[in-house]
């Protein structure tokens, strides 16, 4: 999976789930053509960014190892990178939002192998290689970015998405291949495709449903990381990777038709349009600052603010998802069922299908997948006439509750919620309070509903008072398989025309031309009236021979 990687720890660290997304290069692959685009768009980048970019931009460009005159190598890249506590890593365009960011925290830039056509030169919608290399990548070597790029990360990792989401991740993706693959010969029927995504787009964005955690703070991450300026609203300069790798929005940008509004948390609730330039842009006074609203942002999310809220969001996500109880307790499933008080607190919960628990991230021996495969329920809350929660339980409450190995027991909760079995155990947490307690020929009731019973097996009751948190993904990456990605759209390898290998072949001349001692210019003019004659819309090539002639 990693075969044409440059060897950096980091690299090591990486989970399965996330090596999965991993390609290799196949740098050979890259044509003469794609070489000449890398250059020309470096070349007019780094003459114009050079006083319209933040400062750390032309540092950023040596010390991360990136050439103007040619497309990066992974292996070269990995060797600079590591030397400022970064990787890189080369995957097939779009991946899902949430592993692009936990790559991120992992402090591993994520870059999409397959370059710009020639015809996309000024802006593609696809994640290339232009984007990511020369967009990101220089500008993390501002330590302050780095940190803010590593937290966001780690941050957007646990937003938990929609199903609405899920549908706009795949149709951008289709939109962007779709896009990337027009060619040099009219297809009407790649045109009617193109037609369809884009409908399609427009329906899913005028779609009226509640933003999810992930389209939020993809919002944030739309107007920083790639559509990011920096500095004040009347002489702002150019960090987002998005700015930073396109040709003709880096200087329309600045331009006053853009409006240019402060960086704050309201960026959060402003949508984008992947496909279109930006009609306004976000400006922040520093780089210390988007790390401010970062963290704003995060204290709004459920992952800090539990509850039922947090629970809420998760049942309606229909993925896997995990919530921290006070004790410590993490319960990682797919959440299906929760019951509220009239606090609107949560008194019950249930999973369905196979579950896991753990307890600071690693999964609790003995309690993965195969021991809960029918799903996790438990009730919550204080007991009902003590108005004590099992977790705030002494030695001596407990033995006077009748809390002990081999006991019968029978308790009722302040929610009305009635456990009645035989304890067989207990567990606990590194401060000593139980966090779950198992019992067998057990019962629990609420209301007229039974909602465990003895024929169910074993009740493994999660000890606590309240949910403090509920975030996105498993507790231990180790407890469930999530190597399984394919999405559902594939991205489009090239099949060249013989005119089409016709011009590789002349691209690969002038090259060889330009890695030459001596400059014949009578044959290179020559070449040039063939390019014009044969080939007038290779325009890049032509420039290619100017620059040589002189």
């Amino acid at each position: 999976m990693l075969e044409n990687i440059e060897i950096n720890p980091l690299l090591e660290r990486l989970p399965p789930h996330l090596k999965q997304f991993i390609k290799p290069q196949n740098y050979e692959l890259y044509t003469y053509q794609d070489q000449a685009v890398w250059r020309h768009v470096m070349r007019k980048n780094v003459d114009f960014l050079s006083k319209v970019a933040h400062g750390s931009y032309l540092d950023g460009l040596k010390k991360t190892g990136i050439s103007i005159d040619n497309i990066p190598s992974m292996y070269g890249m990995n060797r600079i990178l590591k030397e400022i506590g970064w990787a890189a890593v080369a995957v097939d365009g779009f991946i899902p939002p949430a592993a692009f960011m936990e790559f991120q925290a992992y402090k591993i830039l994520v870059i999409a192998a397959d370059i710009r056509k020639l015809d996309n030169i000024e802006y593609t919608p696809a994640p290339d290689i232009i984007h990511e290399a020369a967009g990101h990548a220089p500008i993390i070597a501002s330590p302050d970015y780095a940190e803010y790029l590593r937290r966001f990360g780690e941050i957007g990792s646990k937003a938990i998405s929609s199903a609405h989401d899920h549908e706009m991740y795949e149709a951008v993706r289709k939109i962007s291949i779709l896009k990337e693959t027009r060619s040099e010969k009219q297809n009407p029927e790649l045109d009617k495709e193109i037609a369809a995504a884009e409908a399609n787009i427009e329906r899913l964005q005028n779609k009226d449903v509640e933003p999810s955690e992930m389209s939020l703070i993809r919002n944030l991450h739309w107007w920083t990381v790639e559509y990011g300026l920096v500095g004040t609203l009347e002489n702002p300069k150019l960090y987002g990777a998005g700015l930073l790798s396109s040709l003709g929005e880096s200087k329309s940008c600045l331009q006053p038709e853009v409006e240019k509004r402060p960086y704050t948390i309201e960026a959060a609730y402003q949508d984008f349009d992947i496909t279109r330039k930006q009609p306004h842009l976000y400006v922040t006074p520093n780089f210390a600052h988007l790390s401010e609203v970062l963290e704003e942002f995060a204290n709004t999310m459920a992952v800090r603010k539990g509850g039922h809220r947090g629970l809420q969001k998760l049942i309606n996500s229909k993925s896997l998802g995990t919530i921290e109880i006070s004790t410590g307790l993490q319960v990682s499933g797919v959440f299906t069922r929760m019951i509220t008080n009239d606090d609107n607190e949560v008194v019950f919960f249930e999973t369905t299908g196979e579950s896991a628990l753990a307890y600071r991230e690693k999964e609790l021996i003995g309690h993965g997948r195969s021991t809960h495969k029918n799903g996790f329920l438990s009730p919550l809350g204080k007991l009902k006439g003590i108005n004590l929660a099992i977790e705030d339980m002494g030695p001596r409450d407990l033995q006077a509750y009748n809390f002990y190995d081999n006991e019968r027991i029978e308790f009722t909760y302040e929610s009305g919620i009635k456990v009645e079995g035989l304890n067989v155990t207990g567990q606990r947490n590194i401060n000593g309070k139980l966090m779950l307690i198992q019992f067998i020929d057990c019962t629990v009731t609420y209301k007229d509903e039974i909602l465990f019973s003895p024929e169910d097996g074993m009740l493994n009751l999660a000890v606590g008072k309240e949910i403090v948190s509920a975030y996105a993904g498993p507790a231990d990456y180790y407890s469930f398989d999530l190597v399984f990605h394919e999405s559902d759209t594939k991205t489009i390898k090239p099949v060249y025309s013989k005119r089409e290998i016709a011009i590789q072949g002349l691209y690969e001349k002038v090259r060889h031309y330009r890695e030459e001692d001596k400059i014949n210019k009578p044959l290179l003019e020559k070449l040039k009236t063939q390019v014009k004659n044969d080939y007038p819309e290779q325009w890049l090539l032509v420039e290619e021979i100017d620059e040589l002639i002189g």
